[in-house]
């Protein structure tokens, strides 16, 4: 079943928040209630991926996003 919601997670473990994942995570946010992804998508905030080497990390859909930043998020929004 596919959701009518996309899922984006957000890895708040204590490498992720040191390499930018606590502002990535706070763009996100505010992207999602005002923005133009307002209703389409739902964040999602998770403890450590163990993929600190890799920070920040954030998975859209099925997609891992390594070493990402808001635009990367943004373009694989609209990929998937």
């Amino acid at each position: 079943m596919r959701h009518p919601r996309k899922l984006i997670f957000v890895c708040t473990g204590s490498d992720c928040k040191k390499s930018g994942g606590k502002a990535l995570k706070k763009q996100l946010k505010a992207e999602l209630k005002e923005g133009q992804l307002k209703g389409n998508c739902k964040l999602i905030s998770t403890k450590c991926m163990d993929m600190c080497k890799s920070a920040p990390v954030v998975i859209v859909e099925d997609h891992f996003l390594k070493k990402t930043n808001f635009s990367k998020v943004l373009q694989q929004l609209k990929k998937s």
